[in-house]
């Protein structure tokens, strides 16, 4: 069954100054209370380092397929967490720089204190205390959830071996009637991560007041507009499953995320709707927000890609570079409004802007 969307009202743009920002990094989570329990002195408001926005994340936040991928995470020694210049958290206005510490196929475990390693790195809360101890952070993001129960990357797998093998089940028939349970165990975790991000914060001196959090949830990837006898490149899915995953996969898994924010006092910026209109073999490849399948899907299936073959399909069904500047729009006004909860939505003026619940 479809989950209802609720009526959504457009916030006003906001043109953040200098003096809007300080506002931002001290006072925009008030309806948030402290998770530490410890009597702390707020960062001063006229603290003399430079504000940065910090990214956690899995690869939705760290950029794949949104471009070329900074150095030192393209596989050297070891580390293909693909971050990219052109990730949202470099492209907000919320502060002079952003700091990624998202990497490609982090879990809620590797996003979290004591998760192990990720691509040779540590924790990325961990590596937030740092950050925080060395900069003034005014906003933390955390998108993160995709690579634990419900794997959406294995769930493209399962839509693309339908599509190719007629006579098996949909993934709308095969993962849909776990979905509900997938999404029940991965909300906890995502809490988790962010008592830990407050932890981190706690441990370089700030209180929760000091800075932003945010959750943000997924683009739908596809959409059944693409055309009705496409081929296996590309977008090698149903249009039935297409339609699911639009329409009932991403909106509970949304709504997950968006539980787990009201849970621990995090805000949260549903993306769902992001790449509407633009999702992938919806048109010209020049103009959709969402990148297409880059291997060969019977190889894929077959799993004979080899390690470098799903590195490469990695990048498939991820963010364009595009959406994530039109991410970073949504993210630089959905900030300074204040709100605890709005969905960015595409608008006539070719942006996405961010309306909250009425």
């Amino acid at each position: 069954m479809t989950p209802s969307l609720p009526r959504l009202v457009r916030i006003p743009l906001l043109f953040v100054g200098a003096a809007a920002l300080t506002v931002v990094a001290v006072g925009v989570v008030l309806a948030a209370p402290p998770l530490t329990g410890r009597a702390q002195a707020a960062v001063p408001p006229d603290d003399p380092r430079p504000p940065v926005v910090v990214a956690l994340g899995d690869s939705a936040a760290s950029g794949e397929g949104a471009g070329d991928y900074e150095p030192g995470t393209r596989g050297e020694g070891g580390n293909h967490c693909h971050r990219s210049p052109a990730a949202y958290v470099h492209r907000t206005t919320l502060a002079g720089r952003g700091v990624n510490l998202a990497c490609s196929g982090a879990d809620t475990a590797q996003v979290g204190t004591g998760g192990g390693v990720r691509y040779t790195e540590r924790s990325q809360t961990a590596r937030l205390t740092d950050v925080a101890r060395r900069d003034r952070v005014v906003a933390v993001t955390v998108q993160v959830g995709a690579n634990d129960e419900p794997d959406l990357s294995g769930t493209a797998v399962a839509c693309i071996r339908a599509f190719l093998h007629p006579l098996e089940p949909g993934c709308r028939t095969s993962v849909g009637p776990t979905w509900a349970a997938r999404l029940a165990a991965v909300g906890p975790r995502i809490e988790g991560v962010v008592r830990d991000v407050r932890a981190a914060m706690a441990a370089a001196g700030y209180v929760d007041t000091d800075y932003a959090l945010v959750l943000l949830s997924y683009a739908a990837p596809g959409s059944e507009a693409m055309p009705a006898w496409h081929g296996v490149q590309g977008c090698p899915y149903s249009r039935p499953d297409a339609r699911w995953a639009r329409t009932e996969a991403f909106p509970a898994l949304a709504a997950a995320i968006g539980t787990a924010a009201a849970h621990t006092g995090a805000r949260f910026l549903d993306l769902t709707r992001v790449a509407e209109g633009r999702e992938a073999c919806t048109g010209a490849v020049r103009d959709e927000w969402q990148r297409r399948l880059s291997v060969d899907p019977a190889a894929l299936v077959a799993g004979t890609l080899g390690a470098a073959g799903m590195r490469l399909f990695q990048e498939s069904f991820h963010p364009t570079a595009a959406a994530h500047t039109a991410i970073a729009g949504c993210l630089s006004e959905f900030v300074p409004a204040g709100g605890s909860r709005a969905a960015c939505v595409p608008a006539r003026d070719g942006r996405v802007h961010p309306e909250v619940e009425a």
